[in-house]
C-alpha cells in the first residue's frame, strides 16, 4: 500500500497540468475592504495594545536582525528568548529561527492593522521596515536568515522556507495595498530565489533527517506566497510549484505529518500533530488539490478529520498537539495560533470553492473561539483555551500535567514564557477576517461572502464603486448596504445566507441558490439594499452529547466571577492576568430548557447540579466571557 501511494505522488508531481481545477471566486487586492463598526473599534484598541507595541514589550524578539547582519551560521548557537523549554529539548534547535517567526508574523499583522486603520503614523513606521528589510536582499534574490554557507544546505531542523513565507506574507500585503513596483519586484526574486535553489521535481526542500523538524514543517505554507502570487499574476508556474511542494512532504520524514498523503489516505490514521501544523497545512493540500483533482478524495477526508478536532464555538485542538483525540468542551484546548491558521484555511476553500458553508465555518471562528479568546477588558489574549474555562491560572481547568510546567492557560498581551507566537497571530486575525469578506465571482458580480460591518471601494462593470455594510452584527442581524456608483450600473450582488437563518426579510426582488442570495438589478448612483434575518434558538449537541445554544451566529455562557491576578508585568498597563473562580456552581441542560433570546442574551432553564433544582439562568456571547460554563 505504502509503495501504491508514493507511485501515485510521483505521478501527481510529474502530471503537474493534468486537471486544473477552476477556482470559483476571485480575492480582492488587500486594502480594498476596511472594517467599520464596532470592528473597527476593536482593531484601533487592539493597535493602541499588545498589536501596536509587541516591538517595545520584547524587542529583543522584533528587533532581532535575523534577516540581515544576524543571518544564521553554521555556529550560531541556540537564541534565549526568555521562554521556559521543560520538555523542549528534542527541538531546541527552532529556537535559532524562532525570531523570524515572531517578528515576521507581528509585522503582518501589524501592516495590515494600519493600513485598514489608514493610521499615518503606523503606515510610516511600516514604510520604514520595508526599507530596511529590503535593503537585506542580495544581489541574486536571496532574501532570508542563512547566510550563503548555509542557505538551501541542509540535513536537520531548519527554518529555511518558513521564515520566508512568514516574511513574504507581509510583503504581498504591503504592496497590495500600496502598488509598489519595488516591493513587487523583490518578492518576485525572492521566490525565483528559491525555485531555482530548490528545482521543481529534481531537489527535495523537506529532506532534514528523521528528527523533530517543526520548522521544516512549518515551511510547507511557503504555499501561501505561492497561491497569492499565482491569485496575482495568474502564473500556474506557482501553483505547479505548490503542488511539487506538497508532493516533497508527503514523501520526507516529517515529524508533524497529518497532511501527508499516505496518512490521509490510510482510513486507520488519526490526526495526532502540532495543532498548528495541521490546520496551516490545510491550505497547502487545497493548493495542491486546485493543481490536481485526484487530490479531492485525500482533501475530503482531511476536512472530515479536522471537523472532528473542533468545536462547536470552532475551536481546533491545539494543546499543543491534537494526538488522537475528539474536540471536548472542557478537555480539549485550542491555541490561538491554531484558530487564526483554521480560519485562514476556511478563507482559502471559500474563495477556490464558493461554498457558502466555508463562510459560516470562519464566523463561528471569528467570533465565538477567537473572540472568546481575547480578554474583554485588557489588552491580552489567552495562548491555550477551552470552551468549558473554569479557571485560567495556567493549567488547563486545573489538571496537573507532569512533563512540563504549564503556564499556557492564561491571559498575556506576549506569553514569552512560552512563545510571542499567539500573540502575533492574534494580531493577523482580524484583518484576514475582513479581507475575504467581498470576493468577485466576475466583472458583473459582487459577492459578500462574510457578513461584518465594513466598507469595500472596487470597480465593477466599469464603474467605481462603494458598499458600506451598515450593521451591528453578529450582535444584531439587520444590514443595511449602502450603494455607490459613479453612474447607474447593472451588477449582480450576492449575500451570503448563513445555514442558521429561518427567512429573509427584505424588499428587493431575489432568489436564493447554493444558500447565497442573489440580488440583480440597475443600482443608482445612490442606492441600498436593506435586509434583516430572523432565526430561532438552536441547541446544538456535539459528539459527546453536550449541548450548546446559540442565536444567530453566536453562541452563548454561563459566565462565571471570578478573581483578577496580576502576573508579569511588560510594561505599564501590559500585564499577564490569571483568572480564579469565585462560583464552582455547575448547570446541567434539560428537555425544558425554554430559553428565551431578548437584548443579546438568552434566558436559559437548567438544573443546578449543586443543588438538583431547576434555575432560570443568564447567559451571554461566548465571546465577552473569561470563565464561563457553555456545554451542558
Amino acid at each position: 500500500m505504502r509503495n501504491t501511494i508514493y507511485s501515485f505522488i510521483i505521478i501527481v508531481s510529474i502530471n503537474m497540468h493534468a486537471q486544473n481545477n477552476s477556482q470559483k471566486l476571485q480575492s480582492l487586492p488587500f486594502g480594498s475592504i476596511k472594517p467599520k463598526g464596532w470592528l473597527k473599534t476593536q482593531m484601533e484598541k487592539d493597535v493602541k495594545g499588545f498589536v501596536g507595541n509587541l516591538d517595545q514589550l520584547v524587542p529583543d524578539l522584533i528587533n532581532d536582525p535575523i534577516y540581515g547582519s544576524g543571518r544564521l551560521h553554521k555556529n550560531s548557537q541556540v537564541k534565549d528568548l526568555g521562554n521556559l523549554k521543560e520538555g523542549d529539548a528534542e527541538g531546541s534547535d527552532q529556537y535559532k529561527w524562532w525570531n523570524s517567526e515572531t517578528q515576521s508574523n507581528w509585522w503582518d499583522g501589524y501592516i495590515r492593522n494600519v493600513f485598514l486603520l489608514d493610521d499615518k503614523a503606523g503606515i510610516e513606521k511600516v514604510n520604514q521596515y520595508i526599507k530596511r528589510i529590503l535593503a537585506t536582499q542580495d544581489q541574486d534574490g536571496y532574501l532570508g536568515i542563512y547566510d550563503k554557507e548555509l542557505r538551501y544546505n541542509f540535513n536537520s531542523e531548519n527554518g529555511e522556507l518558513w521564515s520566508k513565507a512568514t516574511l513574504y506574507r507581509g510583503l504581498l500585503a504591503y504592496y497590495e495595498a500600496t502598488n509598489d513596483r519595488k516591493v513587487w519586484n523583490a518578492i518576485v526574486r525572492a521566490v525565483d530565489n528559491v525555485m531555482v535553489n530548490y528545482p521543481i521535481n529534481t531537489s527535495s526542500p523537506f529532506r532534514s533527517g528523521e528528527k523533530f523538524n517543526g520548522g521544516v514543517s512549518h515551511g510547507l505554507t511557503f504555499t501561501d506566497v505561492l497561491d497569492k502570487m499565482y491569485q496575482i499574476t495568474g502564473d500556474e508556474r506557482y501553483t505547479n510549484y505548490a503542488l511539487f511542494l506538497y508532493t516533497d512532504f508527503s514523501k520526507t520524514y516529517q515529524s508533524e505529518c497529518d497532511v501527508q498523503l499516505p496518512n490521509i489516505l490510510n482510513p486507520k490514521y488519526r490526526l495526532k500533530s502540532h495543532g498548528v501544523h495541521t490546520y496551516e497545512h490545510l491550505r497547502s493540500l487545497i493548493v495542491a488539490t486546485y493543481q490536481n483533482n485526484e487530490l479531492q478524495k485525500a482533501l475530503s477526508i482531511y476536512l472530515e478529520r479536522i471537523k472532528n478536532a473542533t468545536t462547536p464555538t470552532g475551536g481546533p485542538i491545539g494543546d499543543e498537539w491534537i494526538a488522537e483525540r475528539t474536540a471536548n468542551a472542557t478537555q480539549t484546548g485550542y491555541e490561538y495560533c491554531s484558530i487564526q491558521e483554521l480560519l485562514d484555511s476556511y478563507a482559502s476553500l471559500l474563495q477556490k470553492t464558493g461554498k457558502a458553508t466555508f463562510g459560516d465555518e470562519i464566523e463561528t471562528i471569528f467570533y465565538n473561539a477567537a473572540q472568546g479568546s481575547r480578554d474583554p477588558n485588557y489588552s491580552c489574549i489567552a495562548y491555550l483555551k477551552t470552551d468549558n474555562s473554569y479557571e485560567m491560572l495556567g493549567t488547563k481547568n486545573g489538571e496537573v500535567e507532569s512533563d512540563r510546567k504549564q503556564t499556557r492557560y492564561k491571559y498575556s498581551p506576549a506569553h514569552q514564557d512560552v512563545a510571542v507566537c499567539c500573540n502575533p497571530n492574534a494580531g493577523r486575525i482580524s484583518p484576514y477576517f475582513i479581507q475575504n469578506s467581498w470576493m468577485k465571482k466576475n466583472e458583473t458580480t459582487l459577492v459578500a461572502t462574510l457578513l461584518l460591518p465594513n466598507v469595500l471601494k472596487s470597480e465593477i462593470n466599469g464603474s467605481k464603486l462603494s458598499i458600506e455594510n451598515q450593521t451591528n452584527y453578529p450582535n444584531e442581524n439587520a444590514f443595511n448596504f449602502k450603494i455607490q456608483l459613479d453612474k447607474p450600473t447593472k451588477l449582480t450582488l450576492k449575500i451570503r445566507k448563513p445555514n442558521w437563518v429561518r427567512s429573509v426579510v427584505t424588499n428587493e426582488k431575489y432568489h436564493l441558490e447554493n444558500d447565497y442570495i442573489f440580488i440583480e438589478r440597475t443600482f443608482d448612483k445612490k442606492d441600498s439594499i436593506a435586509l434583516e434575518f430572523k432565526t430561532d434558538v438552536k441547541v446544538i449537541t456535539d459528539s459527546n452529547g453536550e449541548h450548546y445554544f446559540s442565536y444567530g451566529s453566536l453562541f452563548f455562557a454561563k459566565s462565571i466571577s471570578a478573581l483578577q491576578i496580576k502576573g508579569k508585568e511588560y510594561a505599564k498597563g501590559f500585564a499577564d492576568l490569571n483568572y480564579e473562580p469565585l462560583d464552582k456552581t455547575r448547570f446541567q441542560f434539560i428537555e425544558n430548557h425554554q430559553a428565551i433570546f431578548e437584548n443579546n442574551i438568552l434566558k436559559v432553564a437548567l438544573k443546578n447540579i449543586n443543588t438538583n433544582k431547576i434555575e432560570f439562568v443568564t447567559l451571554t456571547p461566548f465571546g465577552q466571557t473569561i470563565l464561563r460554563q457553555v456545554s451542558f
